[in-house]
C-alpha cells in the first residue's frame, strides 16, 4: 500500500507534458518497478510497457532526451541512479544545466514559436554541451547560414523527449530537425491559438500543401474582421532572398536577410502579435492603417525585445517601418501588403529592401555586426 502511494505521489509531481511512455520508462528504470506492475497500472499488456521501456532506452543516445529523461529522474528520484544509461559520444560530459522545470503554457508557447521556425526550409536546431541556450540557424541561398532563433536549453530537451524534433547530426555541435510528429504538434498549436483569438478553423489542404504548413491570423480590412491564411515553412522574406535582380546577383544579399530575421524574432521574443500589443499600429502607414486587429491587452513579452523593435521601427520611420512589419514580423506576402498599403503591384518588394538596408544599418550602427544577442 505504501509502495502504491508513493507512486501516486511521484507521478503528481511529473510534468503533464512529459509523455505517458516516458513516464513508464523513468517508474521501471529509476523506481525499481516491475514491468508487469507498471502494466497493471496503465491497463495495457506487458509488452507494450516492454516495447515503450526499449524504444526510450535506444533514445538515449540523443543527447537531448538523455539528459531530459535523466533530469526528471534526479527530480523525481534524487537518491537512486537511473539502472542503464548509454553514453552518448562528445554530448555525455557532465555539465550540470538548469533543471527541467517546465510549466505547459512556456512548453506549448515557446514550442509553437521554435517549431515554426524549424520548418523553414534549411533551417536546423544547433546546440553544444557548454551552450545553455540552442540556436535555430537557416540556410541562405549563398551557402551561408543566419540565426534566426534561440530557445533555452531545458526547452528544446523537452521537445527533443516529445519526439517533435530529432538529431540529425551528431558531433561536437549536433543538429536537429523538426519530426512528422512536430509538424503535426505546431499544426494543432496554430490551430488552438487561431481558436482563442476568434478566428476560424485551419482549411483543408489541397494535395499541392502537403508540404506546407499553413497558419491563420484574424485581419481587420475596412473595419471587417477576416481570417488570412499563411505558409508558416515559407516567409516572404525567404522566397525574396532566392531571387536574382538584372545582373543575376540575389536580390536580398545575406546581411539584409540576418536584418529581417533579427527584427522577426525580437517580435516573437517579446509576444508582440498583432492580438496582443495594439500600440504598433502606429507603425501601420498605408492604405490600411491599423489593419491587424488587436484586443486591449499589453504585450508581456521581454522589455529588452520590445524595446530594441520599438527603436528599429522608430529608426525607419513611416512606410518603411509599415513594409518590414507586415513581411517580416506579421508574414504578410508581398502582394497584400502592397494591396493594402496602395503601393502599385511589383513596387513592395523594392520598398522592402530599402528597408531592410535602413535595417542592417540601424543594427551595425547601434549594436556593432555581431549583436545585439537574441533572448
Amino acid at each position: 500500500m505504501a509502495g502504491h502511494s508513493t507512486r501516486l505521489r511521484d507521478a503528481e509531481t511529473i510534468p503533464r507534458w512529459v509523455p505517458k511512455a516516458a513516464q513508464r520508462y523513468l517508474r521501471h528504470t529509476n523506481q525499481g518497478e516491475s514491468i508487469r506492475a507498471v502494466a497493471r497500472d496503465a491497463g495495457c499488456h506487458a509488452s507494450t510497457i516492454l516495447r515503450q521501456i526499449r524504444r526510450y532506452e535506444n533514445r538515449r543516445d540523443d543527447p537531448l532526451v538523455d539528459e531530459a529523461l535523466r533530469e526528471i529522474g534526479q527530480q523525481l528520484f534524487p537518491t537512486q541512479i537511473p539502472s542503464t544509461t548509454k553514453e552518448t559520444p562528445v554530448m555525455s560530459a557532465p555539465i550540470r544545466h538548469a533543471e527541467l522545470k517546465i510549466d505547459d503554457e512556456t512548453l506549448m508557447r515557446e514550442g509553437r514559436r521554435i517549431l515554426r521556425r524549424l520548418c523553414e526550409t534549411g533551417a536546423v536546431l544547433a546546440i553544444a554541451p557548454e551552450m545553455e541556450k540552442a540556436v535555430v540557424v537557416r540556410d541562405l541561398p549563398s551557402g551561408q547560414t543566419t540565426r534566426t532563433a534561440v530557445v533555452d536549453r531545458t526547452i528544446a530537451q523537452a521537445m527533443a523527449l516529445k519526439d517533435w524534433i530529432t538529431c540529425v547530426k551528431s558531433g561536437r555541435i549536433a543538429r536537429y530537425g523538426i519530426t512528422t510528429a512536430g509538424r503535426a504538434a505546431l499544426k494543432r498549436l496554430l490551430s488552438e491559438v487561431e481558436n482563442a483569438n476568434g478566428g476560424f478553423a485551419e482549411a483543408q489542404a489541397d494535395f499541392g500543401d502537403q508540404h506546407r504548413v499553413w497558419g491563420e491570423k484574424t485581419v481587420s480590412d475596412g473595419g471587417v474582421r477576416k481570417s488570412v491564411r499563411y505558409n508558416v515553412a515559407e516567409s516572404p522574406l525567404a522566397t525574396l532572398a532566392r531571387r536574382k535582380d538584372k545582373s543575376g546577383a540575389p536580390f536580398l544579399t545575406d546581411g539584409l536577410v540576418a536584418a529581417g530575421e533579427r527584427l522577426r524574432e525580437d517580435f516573437e521574443l517579446a509576444q508582440m502579435g498583432p492580438r496582443v500589443a495594439q500600440n504598433w499600429e502606429r507603425f501601420m502607414t498605408g492604405g490600411a492603417r491599423g489593419g491587424y486587429a488587436s484586443d486591449s491587452g499589453i504585450g508581456d513579452g521581454p522589455s529588452a525585445a520590445r524595446d530594441r523593435v520599438s527603436e528599429a521601427l522608430r529608426d525607419l520611420g513611416p512606410g518603411l517601418g509599415d513594409v518590414v512589419l507586415r513581411c517580416c514580423c506579421f508574414l504578410e506576402g508581398m502582394e497584400a501588403a502592397e494591396r493594402r498599403m496602395g503601393w502599385s503591384a511589383r513596387s513592395g518588394k523594392i520598398v522592402l529592401r530599402i528597408a531592410l538596408q535602413r535595417l542592417k544599418r540601424h543594427y551595425d550602427e547601434r549594436y556593432g555586426p555581431h549583436g545585439p544577442l537574441i533572448g
